[in-house]
């Protein structure tokens, strides 16, 4: 009976795994887990059917459940012999440090782990260590995938030039993909190669529609979508080019098409809000919600994510969420703690919060505390001083920039400023500092003579001849030959040692060597030259009629002005005669309705009471506004309606009133 049961148990486990093998080649994986479910039950140790169920749960993308399969089996399944598909799955739920540690722990790797193990290292951002596994795979494998890893270890180099501005050398790829030809044109970009970059990228559109074209099922939408990220690399280096607008046409082109690819959209959108900047910012507002989409943490970089988030700050900034933009900027900073961008986001905001003391302190702050980003820090800090009109803090600030004391722009920003304070000693002092480091370091270069030609300039037009002396010989003994110089350095000179300085002028080339040929009758013949000449005639006639009558008219006396009639010299004339009645200080103004109490005017019986009661002019009421919507009508008050009966009456004692009022305008002493 044992013997029996036995055989029909084994005839049991064959058929089932005669159904595995049948659901599997026909790829119902499904099917293949209800068959290994089965056999898992008779036989619960067995290592093939376990091993083969964590591959159909990762088939059927069930990558949690076929984790969950191997962690409480790990006696049965060794770390050798599920390595792969242990680490493939951490790979696949994002546990990227995870994923690594179990390739690792390996002690002999297969063609497939070495293949996830690149993969793993691309993710991680270790583009190096990722190089030399692809390059070493490449050598030793020989199968119908080398097109694929080709593919890989051109993104990698792409990566490495993009993100750490590192060149490779060259493994001879053949671009015969679009896929490999975008590569490259992202690799150029990095090198900022961009009219490099946008022929690959043209190349590899090309390629890309002829290989769809094959596909008869493909519409035009599916080759835009396709075509999606090559279009938006496009746009990328548009943008680095300066043409903004065309860079936003394609951007936007993009995101009408809705490409599934989040990491894609997130990257447009945040690309369209750098050149949005503090405009359309509505905008800016919608664009940001897609570089929110769950998972793009996976799909970007950290060098993108930390862009994007970089964006998000200055976002708040512009649309003055003060404590958002903080929030932003300092979960940047904690990320990383020498990151500069957020330091000076943080500052940007109190700025614009009217608070450039606690800016500056911030910065001095951060400034200490990493030396190595001092110099952009004081920099800035002096730009903030220049705003609150502090330019004697902002020199000090700059001249403590040792590492750019020398530059010419610094040089130039700080003679500049002590020119604006009027402190020309300080202005000459920094040339001095500047010339002489040259002088040790980098004697007689074209930075170093033109350095000294600014000095001699300044020292010139200060009206420091004396000291401007030493520059010119310096600059003249350097280029004999160079007369302006020669000129300039007689003219300084002849205020202090004249025979020197004709001693000098004998260098000068003689006079008829400095001639100029021109062409006198061509000159004259000219329209401006005959134009100036009849000016000169006018001009010296005038001159001769001048001195003809210039007796006369010293001997003619002035004329004394006529004074008026009703002048009388014992009253002092008043002051503000010259102005206007109106304008003058003493003017009162024409008094008016004096009988607008009297009885008599207005309808019969009304007194001065109850004609001041309905006199508007004499109520207290406030400024007229425009009416309300729907209130013209039902919600006007009634309280101040003067009756039909004391109502003025229009018609003839009304036009004639108007009629007066204008003969009025017309009569004497009117204007």
């Amino acid at each position: 009976m044992a013997s029996s049961g036995a055989a029909a148990g084994n005839a049991l486990l064959a058929s089932l795994w005669s159904e595995v093998n049948k659901a599997g080649q026909n790829g119902d994986y499904t099917r293949a887990l209800k068959s290994l479910t089965k056999i898992l039950q008779v036989a619960k140790d067995d290592v093939t059917a376990l091993h083969c169920k964590v591959v159909c749960l990762i088939q059927n993308g069930s990558f949690k459940e076929a984790l969950n399969v191997i962690h409480t089996n790990t006696k049965i399944l060794s770390s050798d012999v599920i390595a792969f598909e242990k680490a493939y799955c951490e790979y696949r739920l994002n546990r990227i440090e995870n994923a690594l540690k179990t390739i690792e722990s390996t002690s002999q790797k297969s063609d497939k782990l070495k293949e996830l193990h690149g993969q793993v290292l691309y993710r991680l951002e270790r583009y190096k260590e990722c190089l030399s596994v692809y390059q070493d795979i490449i050598r030793n494998s020989q199968d119908d995938y080398d097109e694929e890893r080709k593919t890989n270890l051109s993104a990698v180099m792409a990566a490495l030039s993009l993100w750490e501005k590192e060149t490779t050398e060259d493994f001879d790829l053949q671009e015969t993909t679009y896929e490999l030809c975008y590569n490259t044109a992202c690799g150029l970009i990095g090198q900022g190669k961009l009219n490099e970059a946008m022929k690959k990228l043209r190349e590899a559109e090309e390629l890309c529609r002829q290989s769809i074209s094959e596909d008869s099922d493909f519409s035009e939408e599916d080759i835009e979508a396709e075509l999606a990220i090559i279009h938006g690399q496009m746009a990328y280096v548009l943008q680095l080019q300066g043409k903004s607008e065309d860079a936003i046409q394609l951007y936007n082109q993009i995101i009408k098409l809705k490409p599934t690819d989040i990491g894609l959209l997130a990257v447009v959108a945040n690309n369209i809000i750098t050149v949005n900047k503090d405009q359309n910012v509505f905008d800016s507002k919608k664009k940001v919600k897609l570089t929110n989409a769950e998972g793009v943490e996976h799909k970007l970089s950290k060098h993108q994510l930390q862009a994007i988030e970089f964006n998000k700050a200055l976002l708040s900034m512009y649309t003055n969420q003060a404590e958002q933009c903080r929030k932003l900027a300092t979960g940047l900073q904690a990320q990383n703690p020498e990151y500069l961008l957020p330091v000076l986001i943080q500052a940007a905001q109190l700025c614009r919060e009217k608070q450039h003391s606690r800016a500056v302190d911030l910065l001095q702050e951060f400034a200490d505390q990493y030396p190595l980003n001092a110099a952009q820090l004081k920099l800035t800090m002096a730009q903030l001083k220049l705003a609150q009109g502090n330019v004697t803090k902002a020199c000090m600030i700059l001249k403590s920039i040792k590492e750019l004391e020398h530059k010419l722009g610094m040089v130039s920003a700080l003679v500049t400023m002590h020119s604006h304070d009027e402190d020309i000693d300080s202005a000459i002092e920094v040339f001095s500092q500047a010339i002489s480091w040259y002088q040790e370091n980098q004697p007689n270069s074209p930075t170093h003579l033109s350095l000294i030609r600014e000095a001699a300039n300044f020292k010139l037009k200060h009206g420091r001849k004396k000291e401007a002396i030493n520059d010119l010989e310096q600059l003249w003994k350097q280029n004999p030959k160079d007369i302006h110089t020669l000129a300039q350095l007689i003219s300084a000179y002849s205020l202090v040692d004249a025979e020197k300085a004709k001693v000098l002028s004998k260098h000068l080339p003689p006079s008829d060597t400095m001639t100029l040929k021109v062409d006198v009758d061509a000159l004259e013949n000219s329209t401006g030259a005959t134009f100036i000449r009849k000016k000169a005639a006018k001009i010296a006639g005038e001159q001769t009629k001048e001195q003809g009558q210039g007796d006369l008219k010293k001997k003619k006396k002035k004329k004394k002005g006529k004074l008026p009639k009703n002048y009388d010299p014992k009253v002092t004339p008043d002051a503000e005669r010259w102005l206007p009645m109106r304008e003058r200080s003493y003017y009162r103004g024409k008094k008016k309705g004096k009988k607008k109490d009297q009885i008599g005017k207005g309808t019969q019986g009304a007194t001065a009471a109850a004609t001041a009661e309905f006199d508007a002019s004499k109520t207290a009421s406030s400024p007229p506004t425009s009416p309300r919507p729907g209130t013209a009508g039902s919600g006007a008050s009634t309280s101040n309606v003067v009756p039909p009966r004391h109502q003025k009456p229009v018609g003839a004692g009304g036009t004639k009133k108007k009629q007066q009022q204008k003969k009025k305008k017309g009569g004497k002493g009117g204007w």
